[in-house]
């Protein structure tokens, strides 16, 4: 049905909002001055607990660039919440369905994929490739289930260090749960505590020498920035309940990891609590998330070089598998001068969607060095201070996270 439309969007633009048969709650935006191109989005996160609608308003208002383009924009506020990806598939497909059957045939159809949710346009383009011209990653997860080992590294890391999530006087649990179910815990309470050990909330010259000892212990076993620690902490507490509860086993395990590159690997190593992975858990893992590399269309990807929330790494991951499935052609990465992830900045859109059009159109692949020349010529009135940098190649996830 029609709704009103958010403010920062286009004058004329039309806003349909309404459920589809599972219940998921759905935006469509249509300008006044249709492309003919549909551009449905899977959105980040996955946000815990019952989908809210606002949801669809949160990512229209911050993702208005690509109605302001003249596209379309169908999105779905998945109808089951926390960490389900081929739901999130099936809610991605629907909305598609509901677009082409309620309001018009699109001329191209371009499946979004941010952050997790790039997990989860990579398994819908495997599972319903006829649907899907092209597909644009961006800050996506694509690591595949290695990017989530080193939330237990770091959960175990951090106990060794700070022996406070759990304190000694709390129950105990194993870690690689990542919380009991019935634990009343905050994310201020967590944040906190993380705090009180290493003084991550404060200004460097106002930790005290343990504080930074054993904050740099952290960064530099794990190879993650101090501003990344407690919201990487958070996904390793409630993130990772959520996960091990659908699963009914943890996937997660170090038992043969060897860290290094803290002041004494030694101590460190006969120190941290060690977890066996369960071998079914780790196969519904699998079969929740992974994907092949298997794209049969182009495939445009944007990532934050110093991206805090997700390794830029990843990206060595999905250039590999689809080598191996022979779709390496279909593929061009590009990568951006920055630690944002959520978004890029709004001048950082524009050429990636008018490659990624024109590459569908002609059939003549793009380069990293064209769409960053075109982007500096859509911004030459107020040039980026930090825009893409076309010769960058992301080292192996591997470089990142302690080998299993």
């Amino acid at each position: 049905m029609e709704a009103p439309c958010e403010a920062d969007l286009p004058y004329g633009a039309r806003c349909l909002r309404g459920q589809d048969s599972r219940g998921a709650h759905y935006l469509i935006v249509v300008p006044a001055h249709w492309s003919g191109v549909l551009v449905v989005h899977a959105h980040g996160g996955p946000p815990l607990g019952e989908p809210k609608v606002s949801r669809a308003d949160e990512d229209i208002k911050r993702w208005s660039v690509f109605v302001r383009l003249g596209h379309a924009w169908a999105a779905s506020v998945f109808h089951q919440g926390g960490f389900a990806v081929q739901s999130a598939v099936e809610d991605t497909e629907r909305v598609r369905r509901i677009f082409c059957e309620h309001v018009a045939t699109p001329i191209h159809t371009l499946l979004h994929g941010q952050s997790w949710g790039g997990m989860v346009a990579a398994n819908a383009v495997e599972r319903f490739p006829e649907s899907w011209d092209g597909l644009l990653l961006t800050s996506s997860a694509v690591g595949g289930p290695l990017a989530y080992d080193f939330r237990l590294d770091l959960r175990v890391i951090y106990q060794y260090l700070c022996n406070n999530h759990p304190r000694p006087d709390e129950p105990g649990y194993p870690l690689c749960m990542g919380l009991p179910k019935d634990s009343t815990l905050t994310l201020e309470e967590l944040a906190g505590r993380a705090d009180e050990c290493l003084g991550v909330l404060r200004p460097a010259a106002q930790r005290s020498a343990e504080q930074a000892r054993k904050l740099k212990t952290i960064v530099d076993v794990l190879k993650i920035p101090e501003a990344g620690v407690i919201d990487q902490l958070r996904w390793a507490t409630w993130t990772l309940r959520d996960v091990v509860e659908k699963l009914g086993g943890s996937f997660l395990g170090n038992d043969t990891v060897r860290y290094r590159g803290s002041d004494d690997d030694a101590a460190l190593n006969s120190g941290v609590q060690r977890y066996r992975a369960d071998p079914a858990a780790c196969a519904r893992f699998a079969a929740e998330c992974d994907y092949t590399g298997r794209f049969s269309m182009p495939v445009l990807t944007v990532h934050g070089i110093r991206d805090e929330t997700c390794l830029v790494e990843v990206h060595d991951t999905l250039r590999s598998r689809m080598r191996t499935m022979g779709c390496e052609h279909n593929l061009v990465q590009t990568f951006v001068d920055s630690d944002q992830h959520s978004y890029l900045g709004d001048q950082i859109y524009p050429p990636l969607l008018e490659a990624l059009l024109g590459w569908i159109e002609s059939g003549n692949r793009p380069t990293p060095h064209k769409i960053a020349e075109r982007c500096r010529a859509m911004t030459a009135a107020a040039p980026l201070r930090r825009g893409f940098v076309a010769d960058y190649v992301p080292a192996p996830l591997v470089s990142r996270i302690h080998p299993r």
